[in-house]
Order: C-alpha cells, then sequence, then structure tokens
C-alpha cells in the first residue's frame, strides 16, 4: 500500500518537473521570439535612416547640378 503511494508521488512530482520544463522552454521561445522582433524593429529602423541618408545625398547632387 505505502509502496503503491510511493511510487504515485513520485510519477506526480515527474509529471509537475516535466510540465516545468515545458514551461520554461516555452518562455525561451517567447523570449527568443522578441529578441528576433527586436532585431528586426532596429534594422527596418537603421534601413530607413540610411535610405533618407541617401534620399538628402540625391538632393544634394541635384542642387549642384543646378
Amino acid at each position: 500500500m505505502e509502496i503503491r503511494e510511493g511510487r504515485e508521488r513520485k510519477k506526480e512530482r515527474k509529471k509537475r518537473e516535466r510540465e516545468r520544463e515545458r514551461e520554461r522552454e516555452r518562455e525561451r521561445e517567447r523570449e527568443r521570439e522578441r529578441e528576433r522582433e527586436s532585431r528586426s524593429r532596429s534594422n527596418s529602423k537603421r534601413e530607413r535612416e540610411r535610405e533618407r541618408e541617401r534620399e538628402r545625398e540625391r538632393e544634394r547632387e541635384r542642387e549642384r547640378e543646378r
């Protein structure tokens, strides 16, 4: 009787452990996703800045030609 209860508790503990591990894995995945989004946003921001700079440069070129 006691042995069975011990085994049951052990199973429950293992089950909770696996559940916690899955939760940690999901959290890490969310964190990686946030990182990717953040990099993506900053990259596009830099890209827009470069585009503006090129546009200014073209504008200066046109001014010189006049």
